[in-house]
Order: structure tokens, then sequence, then C-alpha cells
């Protein structure tokens, strides 16, 4: 009963203030009476009424237009049409106050008081206020704004915002603002600075560095207040330039005020990095026991390098450890480096620790930083069981998870302007995580010059003469390698012993001409020589028990070289087939058929002249004669040796490509035909060896590619067929009979058979999203935009972020998306034959606005199984994020249920629930 009494005097008087208001701007729309006794807006957006009147317009309308010119020569006042400055002020201003409006300008020169209409505002130094209404009291230096009652949608709109200097623009429902002190009293204020936002209440601006608020939510929701999701209520506080000192204040989260509150508090309102602690999450892991995960601390170094400390532990021993600095210099590069440690204890108490390590850096330079160099890196190396024992660090991704390959890359280039020069040198690591091998090239590089015309004058005049169309290229490359090592021996002495290096030359020389007007001409002599510091030499030992001669391999120290070279020579053309209709929208069908015959020359390296090649005898051994056996002594070498066997023949080839012609239709202004591609590509390739003992014929190579459905479905195929017949003979093995295949010198076509296809693929691809619908210019455009080197710093942080939890981010920006694959691939070895074929799919689409679905999936019909198949789906919740990610079977068989918040400084606020695979047993 006491609450009811003090409440309706309350409301009585609200609904006074209300009908005075409406009153007095209706008396300013139709006769502009109301000059002096303004009242300062105060909405409370507790009710409903006021809720609408706060929500945004994006149509701003002054009240009451005022066309022409009009003086009121008893009161004074003087109205104008969209006014503009004045000049500098009689009171002792250190500077002009300038002001402008796009509806109208109401001068009270007896008060010295100026009304601004419509999209009004007013400039003093390095202060700039806009809003619809501003009231400015020249005589006392003070600026009052508020908005407007929309009078067509009922709302609230054209609210005051106001800049000064470098700070963050404040919006409010109404203001009032000293322009010479820099004081202000705020209502309803809306402000934001590094992702924290700061709504509703009141503010007082002190000075420049110190503002008091009441009643205002502090919240990383970026809606203004009374939407805002959840937040901190400061009752009262100080606001400095660093932090906020608060007073009473409790958490609100949709409107609803929850009973965890503090007497007082500190919140950080940075304008630089920060170092803090970050909270760990807790759970349970049915082998490693209960954990504490990514418990940390954030250690900021300015606005160019940051480093984050994560570590989790668990119940029965085991520990995670990670490191991540990320470095941002805009213009120039940006990159981040993780190192993470895993100890892991499974099993019984006795068993020994699994310990893991893992490497991950990426390093990118803007082009425009130093043109014509660049340098960029792309590592992620470590031991091959690191993903699979940690698997938390990942945030359980299914694509690191499943992973077989780790590849790095430590890159640097440079290009000389003005001349064909360019030289590339890069650091590679390969690893295979299933035979837990790596192979290393420390380093490799390449020395370029790009195709020059060597007898062509710069001053030339005229069409180029035939000599001058002589091209010479040159291409320098060096190694040293290291392959498919065991990773137990990494980081030994003994990996130093096994590292192989050697240098290739190439240097093509070739011309082409038009001859005969409808032939092309191409003739080439390439010459390459590889360079050795070692090489081999073979040789068979005796005094074994067995009596029975080995086979040794020395590697013998020393310089040698090995130069070859190969000529061709050939002729190319043309052939076009059209087929006209005259009724349909098919205007016609185009063949173009494209023949080459070359002439190939290459020598016999085999022989003893060159040297590349020796001889190892067996010692005989009673009852079996002694063997010879000639080897290369260039054998398992960086580059291999030349290859043995001469070779003089003709090798032929054909290209087809089918299109047609498509008549505009009746809607099209252009009246411009369109061609369709049927067949993108069809080849048939072999080779005929006239200086061969034997089968002289190569297999004959096939292949093709399409698109269909305007180039979204993409067709691929190949195969190889074998013109030679093919016999079947059994042999014994271990006592066993075995059947094996023989070529044979005789062509299939003369046993009346075409010839033996020995292997055959295909695969397709479908792809399609609703960008794919966009007008090209378009998505060039935003392509362009959203690039690497175009980021700032708060985008460099986020794509930190996703780069650690690639499941956290989700683009609802793509209603839709889906991929399709096929792959088949056949082998006929002539005894047996092999086919695989699989197909997956992938893709996501918006259920609503806020809703995501995403979805993998596939089967292996060799196998008959359906691969690996995972479903996630995304709320917006606008400040928070709920996923649920499900693999509803297979090994990786789990599930997660989280909630968390956005903002990236907020990280550590989320629930979550989930069972992970290896929990399954």
């Amino acid at each position: 009963m006491r609450f009811i009494k003090l409440l309706f005097p309350l409301l009585l008087v609200t609904i006074c203030f209300f009908s005075a208001f409406s009153f007095s701007v209706t008396r300013i729309a139709k006769k502009y009476k109301l000059l002096i006794n303004d009242t300062i807006i105060h909405l409370d957006s507790s009710r409903r009424q006021d809720r609408v009147l706060l929500q945004h317009d994006t149509t701003v309308r002054a009240i009451g237009k005022v066309k022409g010119k009009t003086t009121a020569k008893k009161t004074g006042v003087k109205t104008a049409s969209k006014a503009d400055t004045t000049s500098k002020s009689k009171n002792g201003l250190g500077s002009t106050v300038k002001y402008a409006a796009e509806d109208s300008i109401i001068t009270d020169h007896k008060n010295n008081i100026v009304y601004l209409y419509g999209r009004a505002r007013i400039t003093y130094e390095d202060a700039a206020l806009d809003a619809d209404y501003i009231k400015l009291d020249q005589k006392n230096h003070l600026a009052y704004a508020k908005g407007i009652v929309n009078p067509k949608t009922k709302r609230y709109a054209g609210r005051p915002i106001l800049k000064q200097k470098n700070e963050s623009p404040v919006t409010a429902d109404s203001l009032v603002f000293d322009y010479t002190t820099k004081k202000a009293k705020i209502y309803q204020a809306y402000s934001e600075q590094e992702g924290n936002y700061i709504s509703g209440g009141q503010a007082k601006k002190l000075n420049e560095t110190e503002i008091a608020y009441r009643n205002i939510l502090f919240s990383t929701c970026d809606l203004p207040y009374p939407d805002t999701h959840f937040g901190i209520v400061i009752t009262k506080g100080i606001a400095e330039k660093n932090q906020i000192i608060s007073g009473p204040a409790y958490l609100e989260i949709e409107g609803v005020p929850l009973p965890i509150a503090i007497p007082f508090g500190f919140f950080p309102k940075p304008d630089k990095r920060t170092s803090g602690i970050i909270l760990p999450t807790f759970g349970e892991d049915a082998t490693l026991g209960f954990n504490l995960r990514n418990f940390g601390y954030y250690m900021g170094f300015g606005d160019k390098f940051d480093l984050t400390n994560y570590g989790s532990i668990y119940s029965k021993g085991s520990f995670e450890l990670s490191s991540d600095a990320r470095y941002f210099d805009r213009y120039k590069y940006s990159g981040n480096l993780v190192l993470s440690y895993g100890y892991h204890k499974y099993g019984l108490a006795t068993d020994p620790a699994a310990k893991d390590f893992n490497i991950r850096w990426s390093h990118t330079q803007n082009p425009n930083a130093n043109p014509g160099t660049t340098f960029s890196a792309s590592v992620n190396a470590g031991t091959s069981t690191y993903y699979t024992n940690n698997a938390s660090t990942v945030n359980y991704n299914l694509t690191a998870l499943t992973q077989n390959n780790l590849r790095s890359s430590i890159a640097y280039s440079k290009t000389w302007a003005g001349t064909p020069f360019n030289f590339t040198a890069s650091a590679n690591h390969s690893q295979e995580l299933s035979s837990k091998t790596i192979t290393l090239d420390l380093p490799s590089f390449t020395f370029n010059m790009a195709s020059i015309n060597p007898f062509d004058s710069k001053n030339r005049v005229g069409e180029q003469k035939w000599y001058q169309r002589i091209n010479v290229q040159y291409t320098l490359t060096g190694d040293n390698r290291v392959t498919a090592i065991p990773e137990s021996q990494f980081l030994t002495k003994t990996i130093f012993k096994r590292f192989q290096n050697g240098f290739q030359q190439n240097i093509p020389v070739s011309l082409s001409l038009n001859v005969l007007k409808y032939f092309q001409f191409s003739s080439s002599v390439n010459y390459s020589e590889v360079d050795y510091l070692q090489t081999i030499r073979q040789r068979y030992t005796r005094g074994n028990t067995s009596g029975v001669d080995s086979l040794v391999t020395d590697t013998v120290p020393g310089f040698r070289r090995a130069g070859t070279y190969n000529l061709s020579t050939g002729l190319s053309t043309k052939l076009y087939g059209t087929v006209n209709f005259k009724g349909g929208r098919l205007k016609a069908i185009r063949h173009t058929m494209t023949p080459s015959l070359s002439f190939q020359y290459r020598p016999d390296y085999n022989n003893n002249s060159y040297g590349y090649y020796q001889n190892v005898v067996s010692n005989p051994a009673i009852p079996y004669p002694y063997s010879l056996t000639r080897y290369s002594i260039f054998a398992n070498s960086l580059y291999q040796g030349p290859s043995g066997g001469r070779s003089a023949g003709l090798a032929l080839s054909v290209d087809n490509t089918i299109e047609a012609k498509v008549r505009a239709k009746s809607t099209d202004t252009t009246n411009t035909d369109r061609k369709v591609p049927i067949l993108q590509g069809l080849s048939f390739s072999t080779f005929y060896n006239f200086v061969a003992d034997s089968m002289k014929l190569s297999p004959i190579s096939v292949s093709g590619r399409t698109a269909l459905f305007n180039q979204k479905l993409g067709i691929n195929f190949s195969g190889i067929f074998d013109p030679y017949t093919t016999i079947i003979k059994d042999s014994i093995s271990n006592g066993q009979i075995v059947k094996y295949a023989r070529r044979i010198n005789q062509y299939t076509l003369e046993s009346g058979k075409l010839p033996r296809l020995t292997a055959f693929s295909l695969s397709t691809n479908f792809s399609l999203n609703s960008n794919t619908i966009k007008n090209q210019s378009q998505q060039h455009a935003q392509n362009t935009a959203n690039t690497l080197q175009g980021m700032n710093q708060q985008q460099a942080g986020q794509l930190a972020m996703i780069n650690r939890d690639p499941n956290a981010f989700v683009d609802f920006n793509i209603p839709w998306n889906v991929s399709f694959n096929y792959n088949f691939t056949y082998t006929n070895s002539g005894i047996s034959t092999t086919v695989n074929n699989a197909v997956n799919i992938n893709g996501d689409f918006n259920v609503t606005p806020k809703w995501k679905l995403q979805y993998t999936s596939g089967y292996d019909f060799r196998l008959n199984k359906i691969s690996t198949t995972s479903l996630s789906i995304y709320r917006d919740l606008h400040c928070w994020d709920l996923a649920f990610q499900w693999i509803p079977f297979g090994y990786y068989k789990y599930y997660s249920v989280d909630l968390r918040v956005k903002a990236s400084i907020l990280q550590t606020l989320k629930l979550n629930k989930r069972k992970d695979y290896y929990n399954n047993y």
C-alpha cells in the first residue's frame, strides 16, 4: 500500500510532464513561441510507451519546416532556413562557434540564443555536436541537444551525438554541453571503447579524463540500453581514463537483475592492451581424471606484440602447456607463433607418459611494404601423436584430428625490377603421421631467368625476323634434402649424415614460327645438368656364413656432373567443323581439333662413353654362375641420374573441344549470342620409338574435362590403354602357384581386340552458394576488400582467435552453401582389377537468419561404409553464441554443447557440456 502511495504521485507527475512536452512541441511547429523554456527529455526505458519511442529509426525529420524568412519584431526573434555560422564570439572565446541546420534556424537576438532544427550541427575547436534539435545559448556557452518523436513512425529519432578529440563518440537521448569547459550532463548515454559498451542511466562529464556515472550498464553487448542482453549495472561510479571505479553493482541478463552483486569494484576501460589472468574451465576426463583447462596469463606488450600462456592440469598426473605469441605491424607484416607441449599418463600408473610437442608459425608480409621482396612462413610441425593426445588444444576440430600430413614452408623471394631475374629460397618440412617419417629441405633455392630473345633489338622497327624469335631461359635449382627419416632420429647426429645435396641447371632454347599460313612450327633444344657432391659404388663381399655374396653400396665423396640434352621439332594446326541449326535457340555447334606431330630425339646415356653407368659382378658360387648388373652411379640421388635407353621417334597428340552457340533470349537487350562449352577438352597422346628393339608404341593416354550447369558441375576423367597383348602365366613362390602377367610384342588388334584399359579415373565436383549468384563485379569488390594485408589490429586479433578455434567462427552472411565430390578409380594389372569409388558432401544453410545448420558426410562404396559424419547447429544470440556439434558414430564419436560470449575479452565466460571421443570406452 505504501508502494502504491509513492507510485501514484510519480505517475501523475510523469503524465503531466509528457502532456506539457507534447503541447510545447505543437506550439513550436505552428508559431515558434517556445523559445526559452526547454525541458530535458528523460525517458524511462522500463515503460512500454517509452521503449517504443527509444527504438532506432533511420527517418529523421524536423517538426514544422519553415520556408522563407520572417522577423518577429516584438520578441526580437529571427527565423531563417538552412542557416550557416556565427562570427567570433564577443565573450572572449578562443575560437569560432560554427553551427548549421538542414531544416531551419531561429535566432533570439535579445537573449543571444540560437535554435537549430533538422540535422543540426555545432562545432567548436575539437568538439562537434549533432542532433535533430539543438538550443545554443551563446551567452552561457551551453548547448542543449535532443532528438524528436517522428510524427510518422512515433519513434524517438535524431539523437544527439557528441564527439571530442580522439574519444569515441557518445550517443544520448538528451544532453547539456558546455563547449568552453567541455563539461556535459548526458541522459541515456551510449558509448564504445575497445569492445566495451556503456549505456543507459546518467553521466556527468567533470573534466577531460573523469566522468561520473549513475545507473549505467557496463557490457560487451553493442545494443544500446534497454535492448542490451547482459551486463553489469553500476549504480554509482566514476570513470577515469583507463578504468571505472564503481560503487554497488549487480549483474543483469535480458533485463532481469540477478542476485550477484558487489559493494565496489574496478572495471578496465583500456585504450591499449593490458595484462591479466585467464580463468580456467572445469571438466572431467574418463582417462585423465578431473581437469582445469586453459588456465593462463595474458601479457600485452604494446599495440604490436602480445603473449598468451595457457596451461591445463589433470588429476591423474597429466598436463598441457601452450604459449601463443602474436605480432602485428599494419602495412608491414603480421603473424603468430604457438608452442605447445603435452604430458599424458595413459594406462597404468607405472606406464611411461606420452610426451608430445607442436610448433605452429604463420607470417604474412604486406607486398607493398618492400616491393620486389617477400617473406612468408607457414609452419606446422611436431610429434605424430600430438593431435591425438592433445585434442582439446584444437577444440576437437575434426579436420585437425584426422589429418595424416603436417607440412611447413618458410620462403623468401626477390625480384629485380627491370630485369628478367628472380630468386627464391625456402625451407620445407613434410611429415607423414601414419608412418612417423619426416622429409626436410634445408634449404632449397631457385634462381631463374625469364624468357628473353637474345638476338632481338630493343630499337627494332617492323616484325621480328626468324632468328629474332629464338627464345632462351635459364633455371638453377639447389637442394639439401633428407627423405623419410624416422621421427625418432629427428634432431640427432645421424640425421646430418643422411642429407643429400645437389644442383640442377636447365637451359631451354626454343623457336616458334608460322609456316604455310595454317601451321605452327616449333623447335627446341633443352640442355640439363645435375651436379652432385657424392656418388655411389656397388660391390659384392665374401665371407658370409650362408655362402651367398651380399651387395654393398658405398658412398664416394667428390664432385660429379651429368649433362643431358634432347631435341624436339614439330608441327601443329587447328581444324574446325561447324554444324548450323535454323530453328530453335541452338544456333550452331563447333568442333575444334588440334593435332600435333613432333619428332623427338634423346641419346642413350647408358653408354660407357658417358661414364654415368658401371657394372657390378658377383663372385661365382657353385652351382650358380656369376651375374653382371649395370647400375647408375647417381642412383637414389637427389635428382636421380640420366636414364638409359635411346629414344628417336614421333610423338602424336590430338586435342578436341566442342562448344555450342545459343541465340540470345528475346528479353536480352544486347542481342548477343552466348557460347556454351560442351566438352572443354578431350586429348589423346602416344609415342612411337623407332630405335626400340620391341614394344615401340607407348601406352595411349586419354584425358578430358568439361563443366555443366553454367560451370557449376566440373567433370574430369583420364585413362591409359595398353596396345600390346598381355599373357597370364603361372609361377611357384614359397611352394605355392602364383599367377603373373607378361606383355608380349604383339598388338591387341592382331588378335581382334581393342587396347586394354589398364587405369581409369573419374572425379566430379559441385559447389554452389548464394555468393556465386551475385554480380561478378560485386563479388570481386568484396574479395579485394577482405585481404590479409588490409586488416586492422582488431581483425588480426579475431583471426588469431579463429585459428585457435575454427569451430568458433560461423559465417551467417552466406545463407547457404553446398559442396559435392565423387571420385572413382579403376586399375587392371592383367591378373586382378581394383575399383574404388566414394562420395562426399558438406555444406550449411541458414534455417532462419539466426539459425545455421552445418553437415559433413560421405560414403565409401568399396568398404560399404559411411565416412565420418558430423552435424553442427549454431544459434546467433547477438552477444552470445550457442553451438551444438555432434559426430554420431565412428572412432571420433562425440558431442558438445557450448554457450559463449562473442566478445574476445570474455572468451572464458562460457558454459559447455561435451562427451569427447576418447571417453567412449
